[in-house]
């Protein structure tokens, strides 16, 4: 959680670390783990080493399984989207959405990496804490930061934080741009927890505050997270439009009059743009105004 420190300190963020090739898993033998789930992925692993068609009664011995339970297993893969039957033969192959998998973890390894000198460049432009946060499962986690350049600031927080999605500028810089389902789903698993007076804890209020997001392109936390903390934050997006993630920046209260505020929400606009476009995004969706996803 972010807090207020009297001293300018550097942040010291973990070195990130390349992960290596993994060794092919092997099937438990202890009875450890769900059967079906550890058959289905050493038949996803075996797919992904014969680099190109396998047939089932390859596979089947191959994985140490009955044609039969092995059928059945890649019946279910396939209708997933996790293999594919290749066109004119009586063979299997990785499916699509594996690649959507992979793609959605190198953002997760890549984004912080490619991110840092976006936030630099922003503490630079504001002197206030900088955040990068994106959505892992339901919660809101910081992945990278910049602190503040003030002897009185705002301490940038922990990375792997969680924070609340409702409460934060970065949370609702994302959730603003979600399906109404995911919407509604972060929301019943966060609740809307009252942090300080000023949290937002009604649903229909939040609501009318995501459509303000939408029309302005920024959201803002009026210290609804912490007391004296004033935070905006914008979304970044993807080359398919898809929210990656959001970067914000927070100043205490006393400093966030109106022309400081306006110098961050344009430098929040143009950061994330920038980051945006690293992943590929061309232009900024048009305003739409959200459904309430309890309407739905």
């Amino acid at each position: 959680m972010p807090d207020f420190v009297e001293i300018a300190a550097p942040g010291s963020d973990a070195s990130a670390h390349s992960p290596s090739a993994p060794e092919q898993r092997k099937p438990r033998a202890d009875g450890g783990g769900v059967q079906s789930v550890d058959r289905a992925l050493s038949l996803l692993e075996l797919l992904a080493q014969s680099g190109g068609g396998t047939s089932l009664t390859d596979l089947s011995a191959r994985a140490g399984l009955n044609i039969s339970t092995c059928h059945h297993l890649l019946a279910t893969l396939l209708k997933a989207g996790y293999v594919a039957q290749v066109p004119g033969r009586r063979t299997y192959a990785l499916g699509a959405r594996v690649l959507h998998l992979g793609q959605a973890f190198m953002r997760q390894v890549d984004l912080p990496r490619r991110a840092q000198p976006v936030l630099d460049r922003l503490n630079e432009a504001t002197g206030e804490a900088v955040q990068l946060a994106v959505l892992q499962g339901d919660q809101v986690v910081t992945v990278a930061k910049s602190e503040a350049r003030q002897a009185v600031r705002v301490d940038a927080g922990v990375i792997g934080t969680a924070e609340p999605p409702h409460a934060t500028a970065t949370g609702k810089a994302m959730l603003a741009w979600l399906p109404d389902d995911q919407v509604r789903r972060i929301l019943d698993v966060n609740g809307l927890k009252s942090f300080t007076p000023n949290t937002i804890t009604d649903r229909a209020a939040l609501i009318e505050d995501m459509r303000h997001v939408r029309r302005n392109g920024f959201a803002i936390d009026r210290e609804e997270f912490q007391q004296g903390v004033v935070c905006i934050g914008a979304a970044v997006r993807d080359h398919s439009g898809a929210v990656i993630g959001s970067l914000s920046v927070s100043a205490p209260a006393f400093r966030a009059g109106e022309e400081h505020l306006a110098l961050i929400r344009h430098a929040v606009g143009e950061a994330a743009r920038e980051l945006s476009a690293e992943f590929g995004a061309t232009a900024m969706p048009a305003n739409e105004n959200p459904r309430d996803p309890a309407d739905s």
